[in-house]
């Protein structure tokens, strides 16, 4: 049994007695049933996110964060199975429009020490990348949007993190399932 030791409406901080009896502290996203993480591909390019994220700066952990088009399933659209909010979130954070999607892994935890959140991997298959709505900033966080080669995503990554990008883990992770 888990208590709550601070709430807000996206995060709560949570304890839950470890197996020797001591506080296990974590956190916790009270308003989502789910996140999906999207590996978007139009032929062979890969798109990805140039991010700021709060906490990295406040850290000093870098500027920028590579990211996918992502987000949380069930906070905004009650009801919302991964697929819907694969479509609703690639429309919102790219303005684009899936052919296809394929949920390829769920469950998936990127610090399962820390936090309690788990999401899923989906690869969404797009033939046009023409923007069909002008994609979101999402309150700042994305600062611009870079299609890469798939040949060159190794090299590109590289050279970002030599540059002082963080690497998020669920980009990496979604990269196991691109063909």
């Amino acid at each position: 049994m888990s208590e709550i030791l601070y709430h807000t409406k996206f995060l709560d901080l949570k304890s839950t007695p470890s197996k020797s009896g001591r506080p296990w502290v974590y956190a916790h996203r009270p308003n989502a049933s789910d996140v999906v993480v999207i590996l978007t591909v139009a032929e062979d390019e890969v798109l990805f996110l140039i991010e700021e994220r709060p906490p990295l700066q406040a850290e000093k952990r870098g500027k920028y964060a590579i990211g996918l088009v992502a987000g949380l399933v069930g906070d905004e659209r009650m009801g919302e199975n991964l697929e819907d909010a694969v479509r609703a979130e690639l429309l919102e954070e790219a303005g684009l429009v899936a052919d296809r999607i394929e949920i390829k892994a769920k469950n998936v935890a990127s610090s399962a020490g820390c936090v309690s959140e788990t999401f899923a991997i989906a690869v969404a298959h797009v033939k046009e990348k023409m923007q069909h709505q002008k994609p979101v900033s999402d309150d700042g966080v994305i600062v611009d949007r870079v299609w890469v080669k798939k040949s060159q995503i190794k090299e590109w990554l590289r050279a970002k993190e030599n540059e002082g990008y963080v690497l998020t883990a669920q980009s990496l992770a979604s990269l196991y399932y691109l063909d």
